[in-house]
Order: C-alpha cells, then sequence, then structure tokens
C-alpha cells in the first residue's frame, strides 16, 4: 500500500513539473534562489591579534600601532569569489603583570570587530609589564571565547607575538594548536628576537602544527616610512571626508568624537600614519553602522520608522523622513566622491613609493601580511 502511495504522488509531481515546464521549472527557480543565495554571502577575514605586554615588549606594541593602517590597508586589496571581504579584529594582551594570575595574565581586549576606531584605540591605550607568557592558554582562550564561525571560505587566523619559550604555562600549545585546526583556525607565530632562537623555543612548531607560518622580527626595529608628493592632498582629504559622517544614537557623539581622537593619534604619531589611516577611511573596510547614519542607512535590516527623533543630529531634529533622506544622499554622494579621489591618489602613491624606495621590512606588518596571503591563496583568494 505503501509503495502505491509513493508511485501515485511520485506521478502527481511528475504532472505538475510537465504543466509548468512552459512557465518555469521549479528545479531552475531552486537552482536560481541557491546561486543567489551564494552571491550574496559575505566572506570574512578573520585575525585575533594576541600580543604580548611584558616589559620587553614597548617595541612590538610601538610597531602594532605604527603598522595597523597599512595592513588594513594591504587587506582592502582581497578578494573572495570576486567579492571584497570584511576585516573583523579581535584583540588579545598577555603576559602582563598587572593583569590576573587567575586568568593566566590574559585580557581578551576585544572580540571580533569591523570597528577599526576601537583597534586604534585599544592599541594606542596598551602599555607594557613584566609578567608570565602563557602562549598554550592565550591561544586556547582566544579558541574559547570568540565566535570564529562556520564559513570555510573565511580566513580564520591568530597572530601571536611575544619572545618567551613558547611552553610555559599548563595548558600545552600542542593542545591548544589540535583545537584551533580542528576548528579550521591558523595559528601563525611572530617570534620577536632572533630567528633561530625562536625555532629553539618552539615558536616555529606551535605554528607548523595548523600550516601555519612562523616568522621572527626584531620587535625594537623603527618603522619605515617612505613620503611622497600626494600625502599633503590625502591628509586635507581626510578633513572633507570627517565631516560627511552623521552621528546618530546614544553613542554617536562620543564615536564621532572617537574618530577625531585615532585621526590625532595616527598625526601625533607621524605624518605617514595620518596618510595610511585615511587611505583606510577611504576604503570598503572602514564603516561605521553603529553610529554613522549615511553607513547604517545601507544595512538591510535598517528602517526610518525605528530612528528615534531625539537621537538625530540637531541638523535632522524635526525633519520629514523625506528630508532626511535627501540629506544623506547628499552626504553620501559627497562620500563616495572623496573616497574615490583619495583611492586614486593612493594608487599614485604606491606606484611612487614602489619606484623611489628598496624594499623595507616593517616587521609586523611584512610578517602578517605575508602570512596572510600565503595562507588566503590556498582558499583561492586573489589580491587586485
Amino acid at each position: 500500500m505503501k509503495k502505491l502511495q509513493i508511485i501515485l504522488l511520485f506521478a502527481a509531481f511528475t504532472m505538475t513539473l510537465s504543466c509548468k515546464a512552459e512557465t518555469k521549472k521549479p528545479y531552475d527557480q531552486l537552482l536560481a534562489t541557491v546561486e543567489n543565495q551564494n552571491l550574496k554571502k559575505e566572506h570574512y577575514i578573520k585575525v585575533a591579534l594576541l600580543l604580548d605586554t611584558s616589559n620587553s615588549m614597548d617595541g612590538l606594541i610601538d610597531q602594532a600601532k605604527a603598522q595597523l593602517w597599512e595592513i588594513v590597508n594591504e587587506l582592502s586589496y582581497a578578494k573572495c569569489r570576486n567579492e571584497r571581504p570584511k576585516l573583523q579584529i579581535a584583540l588579545y594582551e598577555y603576559g602582563n603583570d598587572n593583569l590576573s594570575s587567575r586568568d593566566n595574565y590574559i585580557r581578551k581586549i576585544l572580540n571580533f570587530t569591523e570597528d577599526l576606531d576601537d583597534v586604534s584605540k585599544e592599541l594606542f591605550s596598551l602599555t607594557t609589564n613584566g609578567g608570565s607568557e602563557y602562549c598554550g592558554a592565550v591561544i586556547q582562550e582566544s579558541l574559547n571565547k570568540l565566535d570564529w564561525g562556520n564559513e570555510d571560505d573565511d580566513l580564520k587566523m591568530v597572530f601571536i607575538a611575544g619572545n618567551e619559550p613558547f611552553t610555559q604555562g599548563s595548558i600545552n600549545y600542542k593542545d591548544a594548536a589540535a583545537n584551533a585546526k580542528e576548528n579550521g583556525v591558523v595559528v601563525n607565530t611572530i617570534f620577536c628576537g632572533d630567528y633561530r632562537h625562536g625555532i629553539d623555543s618552539y615558536w616555529k612548531d606551535g605554528a607548523q602544527l595548523t600550516y601555519g607560518d612562523y616568522m621572527a622580527i626584531n620587535q625594537n626595529q623603527q618603522t619605515v616610512y617612505v613620503p611622497s608628493p600626494y600625502d599633503d592632498v590625502i591628509i586635507q582629504l581626510n578633513i572633507k571626508l570627517n565631516n560627511t559622517y552623521v552621528p546618530y544614537g546614544t553613542r554617536g557623539e562620543m564615536k564621532k568624537a572617537m574618530q577625531n581622537e585615532q585621526d590625532s593619534n595616527a598625526e601625533e604619531y607621524s605624518k605617514a600614519n595620518a596618510v595610511s589611516r585615511t587611505v583606510s577611511k577611504g576604503s570598503h573596510l572602514y564603516t561605521n553602522s553603529t553610529w554613522d547614519l549615511v553607513d547604517a542607512e545601507k544595512e538591510e535590516d535598517f528602517s526610518y520608522d525605528k530612528l528615534k527623533k531625539e537621537e538625530l543630529p540637531q541638523e535632522l531634529k524635526g525633519k520629514s523622513t523625506s528630508e532626511i533622506k535627501k540629506y544623506l544622499e547628499t552626504k553620501r554622494s559627497e562620500r563616495e566622491a572623496i573616497q574615490k579621489e583619495i583611492m586614486e591618489l593612493n594608487e599614485q602613491r604606491r606606484k611612487y613609493i614602489a619606484e623611489h624606495s628598496k624594499e623595507t621590512n616593517n616587521g609586523l606588518e611584512n610578517a602578517m601580511v605575508e602570512a596572510i596571503k600565503k595562507q588566503a591563496k590556498k582558499k583561492n583568494y586573489t589580491w587586485q
């Protein structure tokens, strides 16, 4: 009886398909839906940066501050299946006596975030103090406490930097590496010191267990900058760019102030750092939909009906929805024009630097970018 029911159902389904064959086949519709979903799927480059903040690591923190924006800029050229992936950065510090021994001298500073101003702020807030550096423990902590997601196409990478033996602490680095590998996370190790010494203290082994990269840098090496004729114009465009942001919500004004603060941090550090940050702000990786209405409006779940009038900036209070839309359209057009100009100038800047400088090795930056590109290639990412 069951077999007869199955045959009848199959026959009815076949007849339905035949009747609709001249219009649109359900299979074709399903295939189109799946293809559209695949096209719209967002890809991520997820980087967990684990920094040793013990006494001897002032130079490492200095390089992180100096080279953050150039790392971001290099990643902005990545493509996965012809789409630009988004960037998320998480930040940990470890090995600092100011941290709790119960937590293995580890502090999670930031969960994965696309808010690059937050990353900059926290890097500039870091201080060093002598301590015990437990590499296995901080790697395991990042695996346990961060949301790595389940997408195979995403690049999921830990970068751990320090200079003490990789074997310290109660959690064996081999166990942490095995857990990372199981979850599709690649561990890259950056030893601050002599290359051979890093191998002898198991930093290379810590990377190889997950098919990651081992690198050694001189953490006290000064970041090398190459000035270009385009720098001053790019910095001036940053001022115009900031005028296109429309803060809203309870944190809008505070986040706008933080944006200006990180501009100042970059500029006080060096002119070249200010240029690099401006270039980052001109790229698709710099987004602020949580506090900027221009970015927020592009989000799928954005609704003008959900906007609280009291949380609008002064220039939009009392305005109708159509007036707000028109205002934001104007700001978006201004921003896109400025960002386009920044990108065009930066292309000329890059060519100038390539022609007027010898190959530079900016420790942390070179190590991270080289490893990311190498691992990205395995997942068919391209750089253009």
